[in-house]
C-alpha cells in the first residue's frame, strides 16, 4: 500500500483527500495543511514511487503503470482507512488521476477542485513529450525533467514552484521516472474522452493566468461542462497552490462549503 498521511480533525467532519503531481509528493500541499485541517478530515497520499512510498511496490505485471491501476492505489487507501466519500483536490497530473477515480466511482467523490489542471496538451507540449519519450532511457531523468519545469513553469514568480518540484523530482529513481513518464502515451486519448464527457460532479478548476499551457483548454471545456467552473488567479503559474496559497485556499474551502449534500 502506498504512503499516506492523515489529519483527523472530527468524526463528523467531511474528508479531503489530496493527490499531488508527478515528480511531487504530499509534502507540496504544506501550505493548505493548517488551514484545511481546522475544518476538514486530511488524506494526502504519496503516489507510486514518489515521497515515502516505495520504489519497490510490489505490482501484478510489468505494464500496470496505468492511470486505472494508480487510481486504484489511492481507492485502496480510501478503502484502508474506511473512508466513503470525500472531496478531493489535485494539482496537475493529479488532477487526471482524481478525474479517473471520478470515473471508476462516482459516488466517492464529492467535489473535484483541480489546480493547474491539465485537460489538453498543445503542440508545444506535445513535441515535448516526443522528445521525452526518444531520450527517456538514454539520458539523465532530471536534465528532461527541468526542461519541463522551466517550460511549464518560466516566469520569476514561478521560481519556488520550480524548486520545489526539481527537489522533490531528485527524490525518484531512473527506472520510476521512466515508467511514469510512458504513462504519456495514454494521455491523449484519455484527455480526450474527459473534455467530451462530463461528470455530474461538483468540480472547481483554479488556474494561473500565466498556465499558458493549459489554461486555454480549461476555460474551453467549463464553458461546455454545466458541473464545473473556473477561478483564476492573477500573475500566477501552474502550480497555483504554491504560488498563491492563501487564494488558492480561500477559494476551494469557499467552494466546498457551499455544497450541499
Amino acid at each position: 500500500m502506498l504512503n499516506y498521511t492523515l489529519y483527523e480533525n472530527d468524526k463528523s467532519a467531511p474528508w479531503v483527500t489530496f493527490v499531488h503531481g508527478a515528480g511531487g509528493s504530499s509534502s507540496v500541499w504544506f501550505k493548505q495543511i493548517r488551514s484545511f485541517s481546522k475544518i476538514f478530515n486530511l488524506l494526502l497520499v504519496d503516489l507510486r514511487g514518489h515521497g515515502s512510498s516505495s520504489v519497490k511496490l510490489i505490482l501484478p505485471s510489468k505494464d500496470a503503470y496505468t492511470f486505472d491501476a494508480i487510481a486504484k492505489d489511492i481507492i485502496e487507501i480510501l478503502d484502508h482507512e474506511k473512508i466513503d466519500k470525500s472531496h478531493f483536490i489535485g494539482i496537475s497530473l493529479g488532477t487526471i488521476l482524481i478525474r479517473q477515480i471520478a470515473e471508476m466511482q462516482p459516488k466517492r467523490v464529492l467535489s473535484m477542485t483541480l489546480g493547474g489542471a491539465i485537460l489538453k496538451f498543445n503542440f508545444r507540449s506535445r513535441i515535448l513529450i516526443f522528445v521525452g519519450n526518444l531520450t527517456k532511457s538514454i539520458i539523465p531523468y532530471m536534465w528532461i525533467y527541468k526542461v519541463f519545469a522551466f517550460i511549464i513553469m518560466p516566469h520569476r514568480n514561478h521560481r519556488d514552484s520550480r524548486i520545489m518540484f526539481i527537489r522533490e523530482a531528485k527524490k525518484l529513481y531512473q527506472k520510476e521516472f521512466v515508467r511514469w513518464f510512458k504513462l504519456t502515451v495514454e494521455l491523449v486519448p484519455l484527455l480526450k474522452i474527459f473534455r467530451q464527457e462530463e461528470v455530474k460532479i461538483p468540480t472547481l478548476y483554479v488556474m494561473g493566468s500565466e498556465d499558458y499551457m493549459f489554461l486555454p483548454s480549461v476555460r474551453n471545456v467549463v464553458g461546455e461542462h454545466l458541473s464545473s467552473q473556473l477561478q483564476v488567479i492573477h500573475k500566477c503559474g501552474h502550480v497555483v497552490n504554491i504560488e498563491q496559497p492563501e487564494k488558492f485556499n480561500n477559494m476551494t474551502i469557499d467552494f466546498i462549503k457551499k455544497l450541499k449534500f
